[in-house]
């Protein structure tokens, strides 16, 4: 029992959670390609990329695993992003420490997925049963050359005080 669920119900739930929060944040993501701010949008990410990275400290184990590591880099660069956005209002070089924080952050949940997605489906777990495999590795270095030049990208167009969908 995990916060009085199975453990089943807590990866579904923790699943569902990291689902949102990775969903949300492509959506606010490309609204940062595009100069755009979406308030509520950018809520639901960081709550949910946030709980995301807390919820996997509950997963049952007797070590540190890179999974934890994952977590805690994540949990400090959304605390940098949430502090860019509610402190500091996105004012100055906050603007870009949020951008790169919630694009490492956004990056960090969709590297966990493709972690999980080679252990869980039956169809990629042959390509790389270890994941040391040229498939995964190939996969994961995709990822993140997306990654920087979407965060790059971001960091070039969005101006929210420019564009006037700034933050309240």
């Amino acid at each position: 029992m995990i916060l009085g669920l199975s453990l089943e119900n807590f990866t579904l739930l923790h699943t569902v959670i990291s689902l949102i929060g990775i969903l949300s944040g492509l959506l606010v993501l490309f609204g940062m390609l595009d100069g755009k701010a979406y308030p509520i949008l950018t809520v639901l990410f960081l709550l949910t990329t946030v709980l995301t990275s807390a919820t996997g400290f509950f997963f049952p184990s007797a070590t540190v695993m890179p999974s934890h590591i994952v977590g805690g880099i994540s949990l400090v660069a959304l605390a940098l992003a949430v502090a860019a956005v509610t402190v500091f209002r996105l004012r100055g070089s906050w603007r870009w420490f949020y951008i790169v924080s919630a694009v490492l952050s956004l990056y960090l949940n969709v590297f966990v997925g493709v972690v999980q997605a080679f252990r869980k489906l039956s169809f990629l777990q042959p390509l790389a049963p270890t994941q040391s495999e040229p498939p995964f590795l190939i996969v994961q270095i995709v990822v993140l050359v997306i990654f920087i030049a979407l965060g790059v990208i971001a960091v070039r167009r969005f101006h929210p005080f420019a564009t006037r969908t700034a933050f309240a």
